[in-house]
């Protein structure tokens, strides 16, 4: 970089820092400005092509054209909410719940994830309690019980989660807890991304049932075809949820959001509650949202995740080969965990040495990210549009970031 916009950069910084305040959060030490995103490229004020392996908002390419367009046709006519008659917004929802099960036949629309998930628990503060990933502090009174996530696929990985999910439910029973639901993200993505064994998922949310309580398949993450075989993390595991929870890729970083359900489900919702979202379901938003199936649909995107991260996969695992740090490579589709250890899958985790790896593939401008307790895991989730040209660049750059780090 030079030293112009070294200072243009700290100058950004500073400005941000004045204006939005201590709470918001910069990716890398060494922060990067956009100005323009096509395809699975990002580009900086230089002109500098960046090449994202990490943002799944924009998850049928950053711009995609038939999005744009469909955006700027229905913006020039009209947008308002939906305590107004608009046919956009039930063309969307027919054409979404028709990637579901029979079972789930109703949606409610949010602009995030995040309301999505606390339109299916009713309150925010709930939601908070449920996500590990936030850094707050499990409050002594909490009703919400947190449970580990899956590790390492293995015959007994289902067995395991199911009787963490059994402590929790009885600890709950002890303290006269009645039990609502279970909420899980269908590829654990913050967890450190765990896909296998396909199935696992069943005997927790049996126990869930069992106990009462409802399935949330939170598919902010692993939904619209991420994992490759199907366009739902859940359907990996062979479960219908009762809620669904949708984000980040629904209108291709136009902020569009959902939550799916069983129309048993809403009904005493509905029998009892008014729902109103300003801008959730707008015409402009369910636009975007249709564009984006239509794209994955064309384009053949999931068929595209499930060949080229195959393809992907074997990078890795020849990375691996060669070098010892990377511990075991996870994922499905295009999304991977790549666990980094010293000493094999039981060692030390590598966690400052995945801090420099996330750091030094962006000076090779290469966009990845870290997840995981441990910070030691590598996320990797490119563009649904990603190609086998693009894993081979990106296996590269991780090589030669591996090799500098010995």
């Amino acid at each position: 970089m030079s030293s112009d916009h070294e200072a243009a950069s700290t100058d950004l910084i500073a400005r941000r820092k004045r204006l939005l305040g201590p709470a918001y959060r910069l990716f890398y030490e060494q922060p990067v400005q956009f100005v323009r995103g096509e395809g699975v490229w990002l580009y900086d004020p230089a002109g500098n092509a960046y090449l994202d392996a990490y943002n799944n908002v924009a998850s049928v390419g950053h711009s995609h054209p038939h999005v744009v367009q469909a955006i700027a046709r229905q913006a020039a006519v009209l947008n308002t909410h939906t305590r107004y008659l608009h046919e956009t917004v039930l063309d969307y929802a027919e054409k979404l719940l028709a990637t579901f099960p029979a079972e789930i036949s109703q949606i409610m629309f949010t602009c995030t994830g995040s309301e999505a998930n606390d339109l299916a628990l009713g309150v925010t503060s709930a939601l908070a309690e449920l996500s590990p990933s936030l850094g707050l502090p499990m409050p002594k009174d909490s009703h919400a019980r947190l449970v580990p996530a899956p590790r390492s696929a293995g015959d007994d990985t289902g067995d395991i989660f199911a009787r963490h999910v059994r402590g929790a439910l009885d600890d709950m029973k002890k303290n006269g807890i009645r039990p609502a639901g279970l909420l899980v993200d269908t590829i654990f993505s913050s967890d450190g991304v765990f896909a296998d064994p396909a199935g696992f998922l069943r005997p927790a949310v049996e126990a869930m049932r069992a106990a009462g309580g409802l399935f949330i398949a939170d598919e902010v993450q692993p939904g619209f075809g991420r994992t490759g075989e199907q366009m739902w993390g859940f359907a990996r595991h062979g479960l219908i949820p009762d809620l669904v929870t949708m984000g980040k890729p629904m209108g291709n970083g136009h902020p569009v959001a959902g939550m799916a359900a069983r129309p048993e489900v809403l009904a005493e919702f509905g029998a009892r509650s008014r729902y109103f979202n300003t801008f959730g379901g707008n015409p402009v938003s369910a636009a975007a949202g249709i564009a984006v199936l239509e794209v994955i649909e064309s384009e053949g995107l999931i068929e595209n995740a499930r060949r080229t991260g195959a393809y992907l996969r074997g990078q890795f695992q020849q990375l691996q080969a060669r070098h010892p740090l990377i511990s075991e490579v996870r994922g499905a589709g295009l999304f991977f965990g790549v666990e980094l250890r010293h000493g094999g899958p039981t060692g030390r985790p590598a966690a400052s040495e995945t801090a420099a790896i996330v750091n030094m593939l962006r000076e090779r401008q290469v966009l990845i990210s870290a997840a995981g307790p441990q910070a030691n895991v590598l996320k990797i989730r490119p563009q649904l549009v990603f190609t086998t040209e693009h894993a081979d660049l990106l296996a590269e750059k991780l090589d030669q970031v591996l090799q500098a780090l010995k």
